[in-house]
């Protein structure tokens, strides 16, 4: 799979919300981190993962390819969700490590902007969040 073939992928399992479809661009013993302290492993853990993708609403994922050879390349990809659920805000504030944003009972919950750089070491990709500091490695 090239990097086109896997960002396309990424974009479509994210804005479907289906684990299953994002477990699929891994091999059966890949890895996703997270955050750097965080790493899923296998496709059960996987899917497991992103479940919390579920708890998003009106999810929009752009990406462009920076580089690309036949197995690596660089893309640059942008992510935008209105975060659905408590829960979901909850999740995102631990694994990011960050304090919780101080809100009101009845405030909104916040609109997520993410943006990171993808690039394939050999077998494994790493993505960099800005956002919230953290890499993911993916292997596709």
């Amino acid at each position: 799979m090239n990097i086109e073939e896997f960002m396309q992928g990424y974009k479509t399992a994210w804005e479907r919300r289906d684990p299953s479809m994002f477990a699929a661009l891994f091999l059966p013993d890949g890895r996703y981190h997270n955050t750097p302290f965080q790493v899923q492993r296998g496709t059960g853990e996987l899917v497991e993962y992103w479940k919390r993708v579920q708890l998003q609403e009106d999810v929009q994922v752009a990406f462009e390819v920076l580089a690309s050879t036949a197995t690596s390349g660089i893309a640059h990809w942008h992510v935008t969700y209105q975060v659905a659920s408590e829960e979901l805000f909850q999740i995102w504030a631990r694994s990011t490590g960050t304090s919780l944003v101080a809100r009101k009972p009845g405030d909104p919950l916040p609109r997520m902007v993410l943006d990171g750089v993808l690039k394939p070491p050999s077998a494994s990709a790493c993505v960099r969040r800005r956002a919230s500091g953290g890499t993911a490695c993916l292997t596709p």
